[in-house]
């Protein structure tokens, strides 16, 4: 699934291209993929373009398109069509197209903010360190797990929660409210170093993700622990573990990670 990385590079991508572009119609090939109509897009101006979470935003004089890319969601700029085309947006010149191949993603017209957007937690990569410190403290339960949880902080998912434990020395199965405040700041730290690194590498594909224009991410190539088990620890020498937490594959380094 594309993680906050991920996302931020395909709206980057698509704000210059889409600001104060409109949509002339819309063409939805698939309506399990639209949690309501789309229709009223029609003759909509694009005024903003941005992400919360895993979350895009594309703004609208007169509401909000909200877009979860779920598994294997795709938003491409004039691309040509292919049999997992669910929605064309026919633009003022040009197309985006959506394309999801498993079709778990989910495309939603609303004249407000959508309400799901206000239950998710701060933002990964714009939580302050102190707020960040004060909701973990507050929380029960294995750090994976919380780090995962998008009401607690949105955009982190298996890859860069992996990786930012790792990078901090905490095991995935840590209670976070007994963190100290000195490890806690240290894994925000890692989340905010790991989260922008991936970000300039376009972000990581692993299987299906692409950019705007259809181009992979890199960061994949520079993962310590995640899809590494039985390899070397970068740091140590000892061999990468994976084990489940929450019925996701956890990855971390046996030494570097004690618990």
């Amino acid at each position: 699934m594309p993680e906050l990385p991920e996302v931020e590079t395909i709206v980057a991508g698509l704000a210059p291209r889409l600001l104060g572009r409109r949509f002339e119609d819309v063409e939805v090939l698939a309506p399990l993929v639209c949690k309501t109509s789309l229709r009223p897009l029609a003759g909509q101006r694009v005024s903003d373009v941005r992400r919360h979470g895993k979350n895009i935003l594309i703004e609208c004089a007169g509401g909000f398109l909200w877009v979860h890319l779920g598994m294997t969601g795709k938003l491409l700029l004039d691309a040509c069509r292919t049999p997992y085309t669910r929605v064309v947006f026919h633009l003022d010149g040009g197309e985006l197209l959506y394309d999801d191949v498993r079709m778990f993603g989910r495309l939603q017209w609303s004249a407000g903010v959508p309400e799901r957007l206000a239950a998710l937690g701060p933002d990964a990569l714009t939580i302050s360190a102190e707020q960040f410190v004060q909701r973990l403290r507050a929380r029960r339960g294995n750090i994976k797990a919380l780090l995962l949880n998008q009401r607690f902080l949105g955009g982190l998912g298996n890859i860069y929660a992996d990786e930012s434990l790792f990078r901090s020395g905490i095991h995935p199965r840590a209670l976070a409210g007994r963190l100290s405040q000195r490890r806690a700041r240290r894994l925000y730290a890692a989340i905010q170093d790991v989260l922008r690194e991936a970000i300039a590498h376009g972000g990581s594909s692993i299987s299906d993700y692409v950019d705007a224009w259809g181009a992979a991410g890199e960061f994949q190539r520079f993962h310590q622990v995640y899809g590494r088990q039985g390899m070397p620890c970068p740091v140590c020498g000892a061999a990468i573990r994976r084990i489940v937490i929450g019925q996701r594959g956890t990855h971390y380094c046996p030494r570097c990670q004690r618990s």
